[in-house]
């Protein structure tokens, strides 16, 4: 199991609460450790130790910009890519409406029992078996493209439909690649709790040295950097978080189409 599967199979709020217990234990340990230090060498006080901290620290924001960066790159595209693909779907089917029955009520047909199937839920292994389905639905609809392109291989209509089509099928594609599998590497997600941990343990250790402290500062910048952390994860996760992409546009195309919208999926 790699990291990151690790990490996805805990609940977001789960690793939110993971985190900030470790960073709190992690930080107490470096301040113990630091006031014991300090008590065996008291001119390490006058040593480089806080600008090492303040080092540290800007490090990390700056991880920490890169990766909210990617994570809300990955989500927005995974956001767009619904919209895209809704328009191309309905395109289809209004072009569906070019061709010769019966290919013409067949195709609306098989884009019928299309669009929900494209309608992402929390479930990984149901969205798994939706993309495995849909590649068949769209093996079929190709199929009568291909036979009614033998018949009338010049006509213009026809065409257009393959075009609209073809940009369907690419749509999927990109989309299945997008929503399951480009993630932020996981190597930088480890780097950045590994790095953020570390860092809050030497802030304790610098905190011992000087022996002064503040709890209620320490417990809000444990927080608060769990929190941002949390919502990298969350934004890189296609599925089980708070942050979910909206269904609305494939949602809406169903109604269109005449069917009813499926509950339970995010809006």
């Amino acid at each position: 199991m790699t990291f990151q599967q690790l990490v996805d199979s805990i609940p977001i709020l789960g690793v939110f609460a993971a985190f900030v217990i470790i960073a709190l234990v992690v930080s107490e340990a470096g301040y113990r450790t630091g006031h014991w230090w300090q008590k065996r060498t008291p001119d390490e006080k006058e040593g480089p130790t806080a600008m090492i901290v303040g080092s540290l620290l800007a490090l990390m924001a700056f991880l920490l910009a890169i990766t909210m960066g990617m994570a809300s790159d990955r989500f927005d595209s995974r956001r767009a890519l619904v919209l895209a693909e809704a328009n191309a779907v309905g395109t289809v089917y209004l072009r569906a409406g070019y061709l010769p029955e019966p290919a013409s009520s067949e195709t609306r047909a098989l884009l019928r029992a299309y669009v929900p199937l494209r309608i992402a839920t929390s479930d990984l292994a149901q969205i798994r078996r939706n993309v495995a389905r849909s590649v068949k639905i769209q093996a079929e609809l190709w199929s009568i493209a291909e036979e009614l392109s033998r018949v009338t291989p010049e006509s213009v209509v026809l065409g257009l439909y393959i075009d609209s089509l073809n940009e369907m099928i690419d749509l999927h594609e990109e989309r299945v690649i997008t929503g399951i599998y480009a993630r932020v590497p996981g190597t930088i997600l480890f780097l950045l709790l590994f790095g953020s941990i570390l860092t809050l343990a030497m802030v304790g250790y610098n905190a011992g040295l000087t022996r002064r402290r503040s709890p209620l500062t320490a417990a809000v910048l444990v927080t608060v950097l769990g929190a941002v952390i949390t919502l990298v994860f969350d934004l890189d996760r296609p599925q089980g978080g708070f942050l979910e992409v909206s269904q609305r546009p494939l949602i809406d195309l169903q109604d269109q189409i005449g069917l009813k919208s499926p509950a339970n999926h995010p809006e």
